[in-house]
């Protein structure tokens, strides 16, 4: 039997759901998502022992780090050193389909850094994902809800391939089928690193 399926509403969440994913979360579960692009699988950033879990779940490799999701730049700053440079930057793009690579604070685990000890940190323009990061008062790390390179755009899908591993699944229809744009922030440049949903040309352009 697979996870059991709540719908949300992807634009105005009600509480009483986000409240149930947040217990999800907080038990050291993973949950299914909605966000500004794909379907997310995640879990609380300081559970060690779920993070092992998604990364068995969906077949990663311990050296690819994962991303995770902050509601906001202040959290960005307890997890990442955040210059000026990288504060306007990240004030004109976000919240929004972006994921900033960062050198990482102390409070960031080992697992969640490359060997640079940089980290890819998100604020999503998605009201579930935020208020999954607020009720829960930490990062959610994130990963994509994909089978090889195909996107799964459903709940039902999600619950086929992962919900033997999953405590929740959060239904919140038909997301967008595009990565987030990946910008490297490192030593007060603006690099992209994968081209996705966000158009970071403006940015870009002066770096």
């Amino acid at each position: 039997m697979g996870a059991p399926i709540f719908a949300i509403d992807a634009l105005h969440p009600q509480p009483r759901i986000l409240e149930k994913a947040v217990a999800v979360l907080a038990r050291g579960e993973i949950l299914a998502y909605p966000t500004d692009t794909y379907y997310g699988l995640g879990c609380d950033l300081s559970s060690r022992r779920a993070v092992d879990r998604l990364y068995l779940l969906k077949g990663h490799e311990r050296k690819r780090p994962m991303s995770f999701l902050v509601p906001d730049l202040s959290e960005v700053a307890r997890y990442a050193k955040v210059s000026n440079f990288a504060y306007r930057v990240i004030r004109h793009l976000a919240p929004g389909p972006f994921t900033f690579v960062l050198e990482a604070t102390r409070l960031v685990p080992d697992v969640m850094q490359t060997k640079q000890r940089t980290v890819g940190i998100r604020i999503p323009d998605s009201a579930v994902a935020r208020g999954l990061c607020e009720g829960l008062g930490r990062p959610l790390v994130t990963t994509s809800a994909q089978r090889g390179e195909e996107a799964l755009v459903g709940a039902d899908d999600i619950q086929e391939v992962f919900g033997h591993g999953l405590g929740l699944i959060l239904d919140g229809g038909p997301q967008p089928l595009e990565p987030s744009t990946i910008l490297s922030l490192i030593g007060d440049r603006a690099q992209l690193l994968r081209q996705g949903k966000g158009d970071a040309s403006d940015v870009l352009a002066g770096a």
